[in-house]
């Protein structure tokens, strides 16, 4: 390499540092350096691949396929019909046919030269090929839940922390005016101490019995099995086992584990927790007792904080407000959801947030922020390690019903007090011949 030649990331990192006067750098730099994303130079794009090539894998995808700064080089799914559908949606983008397929992300990583991956994989896969990636320096935009296990969790966590990469958690809802102005007035004190959150999740479902099926020749079943247990391949649910792996607590805690990323993460965020846990969790919840799917159709538990305050998770047909988050303070309530904003006085949500007054981190576009994190080298809105302690409070609620009794948490040490049955669920075996 010639010395005067830099890497993309070197490039934006040195813009960024230009552009906040932090650094001279003597190249005339193109406009978009400084924010923009017109006139990218194609030399200087961000190279990016989809890991995951599903409905929100794809979706995913093309959302990012309209920054200027980044290039997609690369698709991999261990379903070719997926991966080809999503080469199909670049090449269409970028009016060529050089998009290239794998079905091992291992070699995508291996071959390409990335500076992000976009991975929507099932949960079971998440903290695998996160700590992969991140061991390759490659910035990821990674879905929620962050992990399947606490455990993994934290191995992301200190995975991204080590190699220093740039991770932003698919729970977009920080990137929501309405959500983000809730949690300002919760933070404000506008409803006074916060005594009770209520976190409603969808309903569950036990599910019918699933027949054996041939694993079809353009499916590699064992790899999409990976680190989890083996199994035959069967029909999970439309003939596939495409988005019906949520009903298996192997690679889910069910519709559960599905949303309390999201929830449960506003929860956080307007009580200041995104960096601890509960002290003790208790509830219980509905399991099926035949068919193929295990994990609970009906669950409802409190975890209780250092600071006395509760958050109630439940599915929606057992909270007065349904799906949402509830605040209830002092000085009344207000419920907010995708679709509903309302308080018990609704001059509460007309009240305007000073000056001096706590400011949270504000992003009107989930995947930009997360592109102009990777270019700056800041932190995203929703990192690894608040997305962490938002999927900790599922994980632990799971674990609580699974033992059936009160459990107690040190949220610094991530241990469970006293219990070490309860211990044991805080990692999954890996299959023979993977690690993590």
């Amino acid at each position: 390499m010639s010395k005067n030649k830099i890497t993309r990331r070197e490039f934006f990192c040195r813009a960024a540092g230009y552009a906040a006067g932090a650094a001279i750098f003597p190249t005339i730099l193109p406009v978009s350096a400084l924010g923009g994303d017109d006139n990218v130079l194609p030399s200087n794009r961000l190279q990016g691949a989809q890991l995951g090539c599903g409905g929100m894998g794809t979706g995913n995808m093309r959302g990012f396929l309209n920054y200027k700064e980044l290039q997609i080089v690369a698709v991999c799914d261990v379903d070719r019909k997926h991966a080809e559908r999503a080469k199909r949606y670049v090449d269409d983008k970028y009016g060529n046919s050089d998009c290239r397929i794998y079905s091992d992300y291992r070699e995508m990583i291996e071959k390409e030269s990335l500076d992000i991956i976009s991975q929507a994989l099932p949960d079971h896969w998440h903290a695998k090929s996160a700590v992969d990636c991140a061991r390759k320096g490659i910035d990821m935009y990674g879905e929620k839940p962050l992990s399947r296990t606490i455990a993994e969790g934290r191995a992301i966590c200190d995975a991204v922390k080590r190699h220093g990469i740039v991770w932003q958690t698919g729970s977009w809802q920080r990137s929501v005016a309405n959500f983000r102005r809730v949690c300002e007035l919760i933070r404000n004190g506008r409803l006074g101490k916060i005594s009770h959150v209520e976190v409603g999740l969808p309903d569950g479902s036990p599910g019918p019995d699933r027949k054996l099926l041939p694993v079809p020749d353009y499916f590699d079943w064992d790899m999409w099995l990976g680190p989890a247990p083996w199994r035959p391949y069967q029909d999970f649910g439309e003939g596939s086992p495409h988005y019906w792996w949520r009903h298996f607590l192997d690679y889910s805690g069910g519709k559960l584990t599905d949303w309390v990323g999201h929830h449960a993460d506003i929860a956080h965020w307007a009580l200041g927790f995104d960096e601890t846990g509960p002290v003790e969790i208790e509830g219980k919840g509905s399991y099926p007792t035949k068919g193929i799917y295990d994990v609970p159709f009906e669950y409802d538990f409190v975890c209780t904080y250092a600071d006395k305050t509760t958050i109630r998770v439940a599915n929606k047909g057992l909270l007065p407000k349904g799906q949402g988050v509830c605040f209830y303070g002092e000085n009344g309530w207000i419920f907010i959801s995708r679709s509903v904003l309302e308080a018990s006085d609704p001059k509460i949500l007309q009240e305007k947030i000073g000056a001096n007054e706590i400011k949270l981190y504000k992003s009107g576009d989930h995947k930009r922020n997360f592109i102009d994190c990777v270019k700056s080298r800041k932190e995203t809105v929703t990192p690894a390690e608040t997305a962490h302690r938002s999927i900790s409070v599922g994980l632990l609620g799971e674990i609580a019903m699974l033992t059936g009794r009160k459990l107690k948490w040190n949220p610094e040490k991530e241990l469970f007090v006293g219990d070490q049955t309860a211990n044991r669920y805080l990692m999954r075996s890996y299959r023979s011949g993977w690690t993590l």
